[in-house]
């Protein structure tokens, strides 16, 4: 027996050994990755705090384990002959149990510090923030501690109870195990009979267990404040008044009772020790389930919204806290519909730069106007604005990666020496359009070329979001640049990304790490050559800064000297912030904190912070000094591209609909719900344009959410968030009037559905082998009115879906038309002089209409016409017909 538990042990050690060994090769391949990207600090600092943790806990569970043990073994027991089947008396001798014993516990506390060591060394980053927090100068109202308690500290008690927890049951079943073994514990007919120091031994055991449960009754008080009610997350009023109060008083009785459960323990009066269990779990079952649940039911309930009103209060501002949503500037606008052409042309930079081209049908056009090879793919499409040729210009750009999964031909040196690289990026504007519907390119093909001041000097994407793999560069094998029509070009890296393969040891590491002979058998390899790996600039970041949650939409920018960059943004979370909502992932506390600025050819990773304020980022920074850089010292050329992100806007979006509402009684009642607007069957999405704020003189990046009533479809508001770097982050929303009617996007799909003319031609076209794409719904603020702006796609089979934007429909007011581009339906609804839109390739210049113009625009004012009788509009109705008058008079020439 003995032999085969050293065997185990020993096969048990080689497998610590190999894993070790793997654990120690990826490490140095980790420290080498950390040496090239600058932050060595954060890999020793990690890697201490990993080592620190999971041999602290390690250490406590082997000591804690293997001191009982060995008591347990030591401990006297006489030698005694036990019946068997009430007639065969069968001896037991300790000492033939002790070896057995021993070595059975011994191997289980080696086994159980390992384990403990490595959960240990998981819990790093809340030992570190535990021991670098610093006051947020905010006081939750229940308890009086300051917001960083529960953000830095509980955490790290909640686990050390929790592993206290277990080690302390775990310690009392093997204890009681070994003495059954060597009959210091038997069952007689009287009941359990201990030997003396047995039972001091396990009373001392069963009374630490019931000073942790103490201990996990204190930690419970602070729970409360996370608990889900049907109005507030929190401590509500019969958790304050109910639960708090009975789990404050089951602290000292579980003392007191473990006291109690230990004397009768000793005296071996089983029964009595008992009954503090018993009472313990009668309280807890009375005092914290059955009596609060009793209190909220038949005093709460009745009268939940004064009885709640102030944990309401609590709910409403920890979780406006926890959002960011504490200062947003709320603004009414008064709706009017006066809007002239003088005035579109006073707002000319925002008409040019309204968006036309939607994501999903401008990244199919893309790929298949300029994805060039089957081996080059655009991942996304992402908005962005330029200062192009002197004009500030809303653009769409898309990096052009190298997708590995599409290569011609699959080979370990085709994919990791000679396609190494995506190239250049796809740039054009959102609004222009060419005359067959398809966009016009600010920068396009490979080598890229560029009809404006933005250049590309450097196109070649060695880190971007399709490129997982390692490559091996600067090879004797030359790398593939872009194809020609007289044949392929060929580079080589000139970067600094990488390491360098110089020695036969770090061949020998890489090869085990990746698990491929070929790394080391290579004769193409020299010692110039780089391993070039995390190149995913995702899980590069995540690599370097494991504590920082990433959006999910990296996008690419380019500098003033041609270069391309990755910008990502990172989030600060936590799910310890008291009395706010939770996400789904239970996130209740969430910050913009920091922008992750990748080198598209080199891989270089800067990190900025840019809200100080944060009260985790500040933690952050002192755990990693050096780490972070202020958002001041980003170059001027990047800085420009900042932009508020979309996923965080979203979030802020969702619970700003209900969180506006700061008075707890309309809050309680919900009379000012708002929400998301749904825009073909989903709730719409954020969307990032150039205009005109109100009261602002010129026109600036925003990211703009409208809101309608809770189950209305009327606009009750827009939320914004500014983006440019003067007013970024700031927050703004724009409440409609309660008095009128200001349509939400249904209303308008409806109207536009109703239009005879409109609904005619979708059906034809759809009809004739085409697929129409109705594009994104855009809301444009202009002075005091509300442009409503839809762009039509049409995909025809027999060109293989590639869709063109082929009409524009706008809506002002009651008015709806659909022209070939926005130029002609914005003349068609204000009429007078041609707006500088850049979507005709035209002079601007008043120009005659046809017959055929004067027809389309006279069935439309009929529409209208009809549109407003069956409203009983009657003076819109009457201004209608007067201008059908016009119109034919115009077509007869009088």
């Amino acid at each position: 027996m003995t032999y085969r538990i050293s065997r185990l042990l020993i096969i048990a050690l080689f497998i610590a050994f190999l894993f070790s060994l793997s654990k120690i090769t990826g490490l140095y391949i980790d420290w080498l990755f950390f040496r090239e990207v600058g932050y060595e600090v954060i890999f020793t600092k990690v890697l201490s705090a990993e080592v620190f943790t999971g041999l602290a806990f390690g250490a406590v569970f082997f000591l804690f384990v293997a001191a009982n043990v060995l008591f347990t073994s030591i401990v006297s027991v006489p030698a005694i002959d036990i019946m068997f089947m009430g007639k065969a008396k069968i001896p037991i001798e300790p000492g033939k149990f002790n070896k057995i014993y021993n070595l059975f516990g011994i191997v289980i506390a080696i086994l159980g510090g390992f384990m403990s060591g490595y959960w240990g060394s998981s819990i790093w980053p809340v030992a570190l923030a535990y021991l670098n927090s610093v006051n947020t100068g905010r006081v939750e109202p229940i308890f009086n501690n300051d917001i960083s308690f529960y953000l830095f500290k509980l955490p790290l008690y909640e686990a050390i109870n929790g592993f206290a927890g277990f080690l302390i049951f775990f310690t009392i079943l093997l204890v009681v195990v070994g003495y059954l073994m060597r009959g210091g514990l038997l069952y007689t007919g009287r009941g359990l009979s201990f030997v003396k120091h047995a039972k001091q031994h396990i009373a001392l055991l069963v009374f630490l267990f019931f000073v942790k449960l103490a201990m996990s009754f204190f930690m419970d008080r602070f729970e409360t404040l996370y608990t889900p009610h049907t109005v507030l997350t929190g401590a509500g009023y019969a958790d304050v008044n109910a639960r708090l109060i009975v789990l404050g008083l089951l602290i000292p009785l579980t003392v007191i009772g473990g006291i109690t459960f230990c004397y009768a323990l000793l005296k071996e009066k089983l029964k009595i020790a008992m009954y503090p269990v018993i009472g313990l779990i009668t309280i807890y079952i009375l005092g914290v389930a059955v009596y609060p649940g009793l209190l909220q039911n038949f005093k709460v309930a009745p009268n939940e919204q004064a009885m709640e009103e102030p944990f309401i209060k609590h709910h409403i501002s920890l979780t406006k806290y926890g959002y960011n949503l504490d200062n947003v500037q709320v603004t009414p606008f008064d709706v009017s519909f006066n809007l002239t052409s003088k005035d579109l042309l006073k707002n000319d930079h925002t008409i040019k730069n309204i968006r036309l081209w939607d994501e999903a049908p401008l990244l199919k056009t893309y790929s298949q106007l300029q994805q060039i090879r089957t081996y080059y793919r655009f991942s996304g499409i992402d908005t962005d604005r330029y200062t192009i040729n002197g004009d500030y210009r809303q653009i769409m750009i898309a990096p052009r990666e190298l997708s590995y999964n599409d290569l011609p031909s699959k080979s370990w040196i085709n994919e990791k020496f000679v396609f190494t690289h995506g190239n250049g990026v796809v740039m054009g504007p959102v609004s222009k359009v060419s005359k067959e519907g398809l966009p016009e390119f600010i920068i396009k093909d490979i080598p890229p070329s560029s009809s404006s001041n933005v250049k590309i000097t450097t196109p070649e994407i060695y880190f971007g979001t399709l490129t997982s793999d390692y490559v091996i560069v600067n090879t004797k094998i030359p790398e593939f640049s872009y194809p020609t029509a007289e044949g392929n070009i060929y580079t080589s890296y000139k970067g600094s990304g990488g390491v360098r393969l110089d020695s036969l040891w770090k061949k020998t590491l890489f090869a085990s790490h990746f698990r491929t002979a070929k790394i080391f058998l290579s004769s193409e390899i020299i010692s110039e050559s780089r391993i070039i790996y995390n190149r995913n600039v995702t899980e590069r970041v995540r690599k370097i800064a494991p504590f920082l949650v990433l959006d999910s939409d990296p996008y690419v920018v380019v500098n003033d000297d041609g270069k391309l960059y990755w910008i990502i943004d990172a989030y600060t979370t936590s799910d310890r912030l008291p009395y706010s909502k939770q996400l789904r992932n239970w996130t209740n506390y969430m910050r913009n904190s920091v922008k992750v600025v990748v080198d598209a050819y080199n891989g270089k990773v800067d990190l900025y912070i840019s809200d100080p304020d944060d009260v985790i980022i500040k933690v952050y920074a002192s755990i990693f000094p050096r780490t972070f850089k202020p958002i001041m010292e980003m170059p001027g050329d990047l800085k420009r591209h900042v932009r508020y992100p979309r996923d965080f806007f979203t979030i802020q979006t969702a619970m700003y609909a209900t969180y506006h509402m700061t008075d707890p009684k309309v809050f309680y009642n919900k009379e000012d719900l708002w929400e998301v607007p749904v825009h073909n069957d989903k709730a719409m999405d954020a969307n990032y344009l150039i205009i005109k704020l109100p009261e602002e003189k010129k026109e600036e990046f925003v990211i703009l959410m409208p809101y309608t009533p809770a189950k209305r479809d009327n606009l009750a508001a827009w939320f914004a968030a500014r983006c440019d770097e003067q007013n970024y982050g700031k927050l703004l929303v724009f409440t409609f009037p309660r008095d009128r009617l200001v349509f939400g996007p249904r209303q308008i799909d409806a109207r536009i559905d109703q239009n005879s003319y409109i609904s005619q031609q979708l059906s034809l076209w759809n009809q004739r082998g085409s697929t129409v794409i109705r594009g994104k719904l855009f809301i444009i603020p202009i002075e005091k009115s509300l442009l409503y702006i839809q762009p039509l796609f049409l995909a025809a089979e027999d060109k293989g879906g590639l869709p063109e934007l082929r009409r524009v429909i706008v809506a002002y007011e009651n008015d709806v038309v659909m022209e070939e581009n926005l130029e002609q339906a914005l003349t068609a609804l204000f009429g007078g002089r041609k707006f500088s839109t850049p979507s005709a390739n035209v002079p601007v210049q008043t120009q005659k209409l046809t017959i055929q113009d004067l027809a389309k625009e006279a069935e439309q004012i009929f529409e209208r016409a009809k549109s407003l009788q069956k409203q009983g509009d009657w003076a819109g109705y009457g201004e209608n017909l007067k201008k059908l008058e016009q119109i034919l008079k115009q077509m007869t020439g009088k």
